[in-house]
Parts: structure tokens; C-alpha cells; sequence
């Protein structure tokens, strides 16, 4: 076995999708023999040829049965055509100019990720129905953001699978990362599972493998002023004003006091919060009660999806035909609160109150 033979046995022998066999046609006739110019032989690269070699086809029948899709798809070639990124046709070329294009999965990526947008939206969107526009973007983000697909995709197990090849970014184009390459292959394959069974099939798949992660959406619900925020939205639900009630204290004249204090709109405590001040357990009581109505998360068994006026029966939207389920609409809430200006141009709304202005706070202490 010659050095470049050697070399390339190291290599591949790091792969795990890279089987022997190939090792024996070592180095390729294009690349060790000079062209009919009489130029000199181009360099040979064994990791970019190791990484231009296809999968085992027993790897790939493998990591479908292991995520579930054995019986969904059929050929491991539809497998290897969803961990390929379009990234790889450029080393394809390179490596093996005389063989034909692989297929890529841009088409099913794209559909994919349309697809796990509309399943996170309506998911999340029916869950909360108060959540505020800009959270439920974050959410959506938190559970089928690229950052969740690629990390999906290495708890799957599609790095030593995936073919991919590292570009910098143009003029015209992002750079190619591996992260973004992993990102492309859960949105496949929510697209192989659409095309080969149905729409409640794919959404199954999401809720399966997505929709089962806990996302903290209290981090994601940040509030300004949440006092004037509270005030805003007690007004819009047509209740009474919100006041605010010392409920218990310590060390009032320690040098490390605590005070809770609860916010009541009429008779109903709407939240709590402690604090070494008053201001500040007023601001976490305020924050507390906010919280607790944007977080208002529907039962799951009385959970209904829109997607689910489709039929359970191979075949696209347009096609597929059988029984409904039944869908009752719920009522959204209402999300969005504006208070205190009008939006980025920071224009003070009439009739806001100011506490910029010297102006004590909206939400009184009551001991």
C-alpha cells in the first residue's frame, strides 16, 4: 500500500460512513495522473475525498429505523438524499467529475421548514393564547429555530452521515456552516414524512421530536415598566383598578428586610412578589400577575389544532381524501398591550402618565 493509500486509510478509518472497499481504486486516476498537457498531477486530498464517498447504505436503513421513519421510507437513497446539503455538490464536482449530480435536499428543507412553522405557530399560538406577538415569535424560534434543528440533528445521530462542504460567505451568499448544514436535515425529513404518509403524519413527527422539549417561555417575557403595563391591561379586560397590599414583612429595621407584597383587582389577588423594598416587591408583584396571564396555557387535552381538519390518509392537503375530526375555533386573546408611547418612535400617547414627569407610581401601597 503506497503513502497516499495509507493516508487515506487514516483517514476514512475517522469516518464511519466510509467503507474499505473504496480503498483498493486509491488515489484516483484524475488526480494522480498528470493531464495530456503534460501538467503535473493535482494534489490529492484525502479528507475531501474520504468526505465525497457516500454512505453505507445499512447506515442509512440504520438511522431511519432509529428515528422511527423504517416504515415510512422505503429506500435508503430518499435517506441519503436528506442528510446531502447542497453545500456538497461543489466537492461532488471536484472529487468525481465524471459521475452525475447527487440529489440534495434544498426542496425538502425548504417544505420542511414551512411546514414545522405552521405546526410550532399554531401549536404555540393555541397553548397561549395571551402571549404577546413578539414572544410567540421568540417561542416559535425556541422550538424549530435552526439552533434546535441542528441540535436535534446531532441527538439523532447525523453527523457522521451528513454530507456537507464548509463555503465562505460572498457577496451574494452566507457561509456555509456545519451547524447550518445539520439544521437542513430534521427540516427533510418532517418533508419525507409529509410526502410519504400525510399532513397529521409530519405534525406528529414535530410533536414527537420538537414540541416534547420544554422551552421557558417566562425568560422570553421581559417587561419594562410592569406596573403601567398592568394598569393597561386591567383597563382593557374591563376589571377594577389594581391596587397593591403588604401581605407580610421581617426586619422592617434590619439592615436585610423582606417584604411581600400582593396586587388585588377588586377581590382577586392577581400576584405576588417579595423584595428588601416595597418598590421592589411592587414591581415583582406586578411582573408576578402579568405573567400569569400571558402564561395561560390551555389543558393539552382540550387542545385543538387547526391542522387537524385534515384527513389522517396518505396523500398531500390537495389530495388526500377521508374523515375530519371535528374542530371548534377557540377564542384568541388579546396580546398586545400599548402603553406609554407609541411604539419605536417613543412619542409619550395622551393622557399617559409620566414618571419621568416626577409623578408617584400608578399602583399605591396599601399597609
Amino acid at each position: 500500500m503506497g503513502y497516499a493509500q495509507r493516508k487515506v486509510a487514516n483517514t476514512a478509518a475517522k469516518l464511519a460512513h466510509v467503507s474499505s472497499q473504496h480503498l483498493k481504486a486509491l488515489p484516483p486516476k484524475h488526480l494522480s495522473a498528470g493531464s495530456s498537457s503534460g501538467a503535473p498531477p493535482a494534489v490529492f486530498d484525502a479528507h475531501s475525498w474520504a468526505a465525497s464517498q457516500p454512505p453505507l447504505r445499512s447506515t442509512l436503513a440504520a438511522f431511519a429505523h432509529r428515528i422511527g421513519l423504517g416504515n415510512v421510507v422505503s429506500s435508503p437513497d430518499v435517506i441519503e438524499q436528506a442528510v446531502t446539503h447542497p453545500s456538497f455538490v461543489q466537492l461532488h464536482t471536484q472529487q468525481h467529475p465524471d459521475q452525475p449530480l447527487p440529489a440534495t435536499n434544498a426542496s425538502l428543507a425548504t417544505l420542511g421548514n414551512s411546514l414545522l412553522g405552521l405546526f410550532a405557530t399554531e401549536f404555540v399560538n393555541s397553548s397561549y393564547p395571551h402571549l404577546p406577538t413578539r414572544v410567540l415569535k421568540a417561542a416559535v424560534s425556541a422550538h424549530v429555530g435552526p439552533t434546535t434543528c441542528a441540535n436535534l440533528a446531532r441527538e439523532m445521530g447525523v453527523t457522521p452521515i451528513l454530507r456537507w462542504n464548509r463555503t465562505s460567505s460572498t457577496p451574494t451568499q452566507n457561509a456555509v456552516l456545519h451547524a447550518d448544514a445539520l439544521a437542513s436535515v430534521p427540516r427533510a425529513l418532517t418533508a419525507l414524512v409529509y410526502q410519504h404518509r400525510s399532513l397529521r403524519s409530519a405534525r406528529r413527527f414535530a410533536e414527537k421530536f420538537f414540541f416534547s422539549r420544554e422551552v421557558d417561555l417566562r425568560s422570553m417575557v421581559k417587561f419594562r415598566d410592569p406596573k403601567q403595563t398592568l394598569l393597561a391591561t386591567v383597563e382593557k379586560f374591563g376589571r377594577e383598578r389594581p391596587v397593591s397590599r403588604l401581605l407580610k414583612e421581617t426586619g422592617r429595621y434590619s439592615q436585610s428586610p423582606v417584604f411581600v407584597v400582593g396586587i388585588f383587582s377588586g377581590a382577586d389577588q392577581l400576584g405576588e412578589g417579595f423584595g428588601s423594598s416595597l418598590k421592589m416587591a411592587e414591581f415583582r408583584a406586578a411582573e408576578d400577575s402579568l405573567l400569569k396571564l400571558y402564561l395561560t396555557r390551555q389543558p393539552p387535552h382540550l387542545l385543538q389544532l387547526p391542522t387537524s381538519t385534515f384527513p389522517d390518509a396518505p396523500g398531500n392537503v390537495f389530495d388526500a381524501s377521508g374523515a375530519e375530526e371535528a374542530y371548534a375555533p377557540t377564542s384568541l386573546g388579546d396580546s398586545e398591550v400599548q402603553y406609554g408611547s407609541t411604539g419605536r418612535a417613543g412619542v409619550r400617547v395622551p393622557g399617559a402618565r409620566s414618571r419621568a414627569a416626577g409623578e408617584d407610581s400608578d399602583l399605591d401601597i396599601y399597609v
